[in-house]
């Protein structure tokens, strides 16, 4: 599994931001930037569609008033779920990735198997990325939602 101080695997992942997708490698993601990055299993699923992602929405703002330059939520689904799911959230302020063969997340070691629930998914974590290199990580243990959520992120800037 990925650490802190470990540099983000580059591949390639589509982002959706402001309607707009576009294919992009994880280096010109990441490079320069102070990013704040959360993963969930799935979109549209009821912890990630009740708490998580609308979390990160309503403290936006509270993250990039501390020095954040990208807010970015990855899950394991195609860009077109993605971008649907951004638009059912109004999650405006939030860059999502999909990593829709799961290439980015079983490069970070945050794969799991889900079995029937969808096959391989992320395993629920927040990480903040610097320059391309991980500064902090919180992985959740399974089926638990606390230290990825936004307020302990908030509480990490």
């Amino acid at each position: 599994m990925i650490q802190v101080g470990d540099k983000i695997p580059a591949v390639s992942v589509s982002t959706i931001f402001a309607g707009e997708t576009s294919a992009v490698s994880t280096d010109q993601l990441f490079a320069d930037k102070k990013v704040v990055l959360f993963a969930l299993p799935g979109a549209f699923t009821p912890t990630c569609s009740a708490s998580h992602l609308p979390g990160y929405i309503v403290h936006a703002d509270d993250i990039f008033s501390k020095g954040v330059d990208l807010i970015a939520c990855l899950s394991v689904n195609d860009a077109f779920v993605m971008k649907a799911w951004a638009e059912t959230q109004n999650a405006e302020q939030i860059t999502m990735i999909a990593d829709g063969g799961a290439d980015l997340t079983k490069a970070m070691g945050l794969d799991m198997d889900s079995g029937s629930f969808g096959g391989i998914r992320s395993r629920r974590y927040s990480m903040i990325i610097e320059d391309g290199v991980v500064t902090a990580l919180n992985v959740e243990e399974p089926k638990t939602f606390e230290v990825s959520s936004a307020e302990a992120m908030l509480e990490l800037l």
